[in-house]
């Protein structure tokens, strides 16, 4: 199903109660059902909202799929742990805990098999999901910066290329990780990411 543009709409605002029921059903019609059985019409009698309501909110089924997946990873926080290491550790932990979660693995799993065949589902993957969640990298940056673990980057382009590079190792090394080889990023392996990381960014393993 090819996704298409939504237009601005008018007339009741949207309830965030029944997108949240929504999404909710979402997942988990995509764990019983899996992609290909998954309709608008099964998610909107699990929700227990009309189907019209869904289609004034989503154009079809790969943009409500993708909303779904988006909020998972909305529950991302960077946590201050004291260090750049620690903090790199605590948001990898997080990371690699939805994607633990049988709802985000099949969610994520299934956009992403489809978008190698629609160019609209993957934008709309790297601006819900991806470019969201590069707020972290950032922030990660400015804290590490501001206590002088980091030093500071004064081209915004240049910048924004580290943020983007920073970003692509950490997600692509734990989502291959979890659901490509099927292995557990435990706090083990995450320490081990880290140092990688770490040696790149400052030319230093140091936990202090």
């Amino acid at each position: 199903m090819q996704s298409r543009t939504s237009a601005p709409r008018t007339g009741r605002p949207r309830s965030a109660a029944a997108d949240a029921a929504i999404l909710e059903a979402t997942r988990a019609a995509l764990v019983e059902l899996g992609w290909s059985k998954l309709t608008l019409g099964d998610v909107a009698t699990r929700a227990g909202v009309a189907k019209t309501t869904l289609y004034r909110r989503w154009a079809g089924k790969n943009e409500l799929v993708v909303d779904a997946v988006a909020v998972l990873f909305d529950e991302l926080e960077l946590p201050d742990r004291g260090s750049l290491a620690a903090d790199i550790e605590g948001v990898v932990l997080q990371f690699a805990a939805i994607l633990g979660r049988p709802e985000a693995k099949t969610a994520l799993m299934a956009v992403v098999a489809e978008s190698t065949r629609d160019e609209p589902l993957r934008e709309r993957i790297r601006t819900s999901i991806v470019d969201r969640q590069k707020r972290l990298v950032v922030e990660g940056r400015a804290r590490a910066t501001a206590r002088g673990e980091l030093p500071s980057e004064s081209d915004p382009a240049a910048a924004a290329r580290t943020a983007d590079l920073i970003f692509d190792m950490v997600a692509g090394a734990v989502v291959h990780r979890t659901l490509v080889s099927a292995e557990p990023a435990d706090e083990e392996w995450v320490r081990s990411l880290t140092r990688v990381l770490l040696l790149g960014l400052t030319g230093t393993t140091s936990h202090a």
